[in-house]
């Protein structure tokens, strides 16, 4: 269960080299992700949600996301995660990440502000009253602002079966390289605010490294509605030991239609 936030923000990001104009969200968006373990026992609940705020004088969006245990699971492994990234509103680049958790007990609080111009990560631990300067990768984004930048990214008729995408992020107090490959599109059935629809999706296998969590490094797979949103519908992730399973069933402040597929 603790991965699957990380999860949800990490792997729902994608890029392609034409970038759209029309921006994918607006303030006001809002998702909410149910998480399952092994297909059948309820793990917890994630939310994303968008406000646009200014940060030193600057215009920014504010995305918070927050993921949490829910049922049974909750009484033997307690999850309480909290991620916030404030990010430029045109161009996409991270200036502050907040990484606050509690799962099962182990804790972090880390506070990351990006100098761009130096290329420079100021990363504040401050469970362990630490503060580093790390050197980052060229237009470097963290986890969360990923996600939405690369939404405004993608271009769709441009892509085609088995093409890897590639991009950078920094997360905690280290550089990642991260690359998915596209495996098409594929009409899917979701239950999303009551209703069931079936949706027409983009399908990617984000690459992850194999070993202690995941079972080799094409464990996970991602639906992604394939109109102007470019929202994530659906995430399944094949452990070393059983599966999680991240679905969106609530949303609300799209900037876009909703579009779905009638019979």
């Amino acid at each position: 269960m603790k991965y699957l936030f990380t999860i949800i923000v990490f792997f729902a990001g994608f890029q392609t080299i034409n970038v759209e104009k029309e921006s994918a969200f607006q303030e006001g968006e809002w998702f909410k992700f149910e998480m399952s373990y092994s297909g059948f026992l309820k793990a917890g609940n994630a939310t994303l949600s968008v406000d646009e705020k200014k940060l030193d004088g600057k215009p920014v969006y504010h995305v918070v996301g927050k993921g949490w245990t829910t049922g049974a699971i909750k009484w033997f492994f307690k999850v309480k995660d909290r991620y916030e990234s404030y990010f430029d509103k045109e161009t996409g680049a991270p200036y502050k990440f907040i990484r606050k958790i509690d799962e099962g007990g182990h804790t972090k609080d880390i506070e990351i502000n990006f100098d761009h111009s130096n290329k420079v990560a100021e990363v504040n631990n401050k469970k362990h009253k630490e503060t580093k300067n790390i050197t980052t990768e060229q237009d470097v984004q963290d986890m969360v602002s990923m996600y939405y930048y690369l939404r405004n990214s993608i271009d769709a008729a441009s892509l085609k079966e088995g093409d890897e995408i590639k991009t950078n992020m920094f997360f905690d107090e280290e550089n990642y390289g991260f690359k998915l490959k596209y495996l098409g599109k594929e009409t899917i059935e979701v239950d999303v605010n009551g209703s069931d629809v079936k949706v027409k999706t983009l399908k990617f296998r984000p690459y992850v490294m194999a070993g202690r969590v995941f079972k080799e490094e094409e464990s996970l797979t991602l639906w992604v509605s394939a109109d102007k949103n470019k929202i994530p519908l659906k995430i399944k992730a094949d452990l070393a030991v059983g599966s999680l399973r991240a679905d969106l069933i609530e949303f609300k402040g799209l900037k876009h239609s909703f579009k779905i597929e009638f019979d």
